[in-house]
């Protein structure tokens, strides 16, 4: 997959829906930026703590999204491993393969 190319295909998509229900959008984002601020937790630990998430939830959209903007945020590749190792522990066998999706992420944000 490419996914910086998916990345932005996603983000094409839900520039509509940001059209269409803004307040909606408004909302999400304002939750979003307040709680992925640095506080007690780094944005950087929060980021890599929503990329374990996404993979749990096997979201591509997230894990594309949650790889990118954890490395924005100074993680390092070790980090973000180490991240996707914490999701599949919590996950088991299914979370497993989409490792192999973040892993692939990874080496693609990170060129």
């Amino acid at each position: 997959m490419e996914w910086k190319e998916y990345l932005a295909d996603t983000n094409g998509k839900l520039a509509t829906f940001r059209t269409e229900h803004s307040g909606a959008v408004k909302g999400f984002l304002e939750l979003y930026q307040g709680t992925m601020q640095d506080g007690a937790l780094s944005a950087k630990v929060k980021e890599l703590m929503s990329l374990s998430i996404g993979i749990h939830s096997r979201c591509n959209d997230c894990i594309a999204y949650h790889t990118r903007t954890a490395l924005r945020a100074g993680a390092t590749s070790e980090e973000v491993v180490e991240a996707i190792g914490v999701a599949v522990m919590m996950g088991g066998g299914p979370v497993y393969m989409y490792a192999a999706h973040a892993m692939e992420a990874l080496e693609e944000f990170s060129a």
